[in-house]
């Protein structure tokens, strides 16, 4: 039997998190491992169950969801987790600048409050798979104006073949694998093994991170 996937949920409103934890706890590959009604509690919570996966409310007392989710991601919580754990960001607001703000901490992407119970329970399931819940295209329109000076290339980056280089500037602007297979003249297979290759060669964790990455660095332009 398959491991039930382990979310917290951090709201501070206790009528919020109650429904949602009954929408998740009803889930057979899904469990509730912790609930918090700030960010500073987040955290600790967060430290202390290492789930998978944590619903994350942007604004609340204390400290709010982007804050929490750059401590979250902090270099030295990172290197102490037994396992990778993944945030989505709750708002109400579309392609809010907060929510912005929590995908370039570590945020897998957002999801509006009002969306239905299966959207909700599909974003946890693919974000738990390594995945964003937002449309890279999408992902791409909200990074693009966030990056107001453009940081020199990576560590990591020079050991990157031509070809990854080619697809990397896909992934940021924020094409499908089969897209970018048709752009570069390889197999969906093979745009997976480099994709691979990238996150390996630059430390990322996701595909979220890459576009994260290239928007930050300026890597967004096909190479010459």
């Amino acid at each position: 039997m398959n491991v039930p996937i382990r979310v917290v949920l951090v709201d501070d409103q206790e009528l919020f998190r109650a429904g949602v934890a009954v929408i998740v706890g009803a889930q057979p590959d899904m469990e509730i491992v912790g609930e918090a009604a700030d960010g500073r509690e987040a955290v600790q919570v967060v430290d202390e169950q290492q789930p998978d996966v944590v619903l994350m409310d942007i604004r609340m007392p204390e400290l709010d969801g982007v804050e929490a989710t750059r401590l979250i991601f902090s270099p030295d919580r990172t290197a102490r987790r037994a396992r990778p754990v993944r945030v989505v960001v709750l708002t109400t607001f579309n392609l809010d600048d907060s929510a912005a703000t929590a995908i370039r901490h570590g945020a897998s992407g957002f999801l509006l409050k009002d969306a239905t119970p299966a959207m909700l329970c599909d974003a946890i399931r693919t974000v738990h798979a390594g995945n964003a819940v937002l449309a890279p295209a999408d992902l791409t329109s909200l990074l693009a104006g966030t990056f107001r000076e453009r940081r020199p290339a990576p560590p990591g980056f020079e050991q990157l073949t031509a070809k990854e280089r080619e697809v990397l500037s896909a992934v940021a602007r924020g094409l499908s694998n089969a897209e970018i297979a048709d752009e570069v003249f390889a197999s969906e297979s093979t745009v997976k093994t480099h994709v691979g290759g990238i996150l390996r060669k630059l430390g990322l964790r996701d595909r979220v991170q890459i576009v994260v990455l290239a928007h930050e660095h300026g890597l967004t332009d096909p190479p010459p």
